[in-house]
């Protein structure tokens, strides 16, 4: 199943959150660039925790401009697989980083926090310094 069959799963009551996260991290989303002079990628910070906006496809993307009433410019993104967001992108960031995909989909978002077995143990805010799950 792809991730958008996964996050309906899991949103649905019937999913399975390990099957969730392993298709998260093996598919390819788009990932908006940032304007201004800081670049980088596209996010927002909510509750103490900086979220990194991903996209399943371009439909996803395109519904994202809309809802920020920016559907007629061109968005710039990159590629990436999920695995490299949690794995690689969310270490770099100031404080604690999660993904959030779909984030105009009403019935299709999901939200990857910085929790253990998401992120990198370094990352997660559920494990105290230097504890491994």
């Amino acid at each position: 199943m792809e991730l958008t069959g996964e996050i309906a799963a899991i949103r649905d009551g019937r999913g399975d959150p390990a099957r969730l996260v392993g298709e998260f991290r093996r598919s390819v989303l788009l990932v908006p660039l940032a304007d201004g002079p800081d670049g980088g990628l596209m996010s927002a910070v909510s509750g103490g925790i900086r979220w990194v906006y991903a996209f399943t496809d371009e439909e996803a993307l395109a519904r994202f401009a809309s809802a920020r009433g920016q559907a007629d410019r061109e968005w710039e993104f990159l590629s990436v697989l999920g695995a490299r967001l949690v794995d690689a992108v969310v270490p770099m960031a100031d404080g604690p980083a999660g993904v959030a995909v779909n984030v105009a989909d009403e019935a299709g978002s999901m939200f990857f926090p910085p929790v253990a077995g998401i992120v990198p143990d370094a990352s997660a805010v559920d494990l105290a310094a230097g504890e491994v799950a």
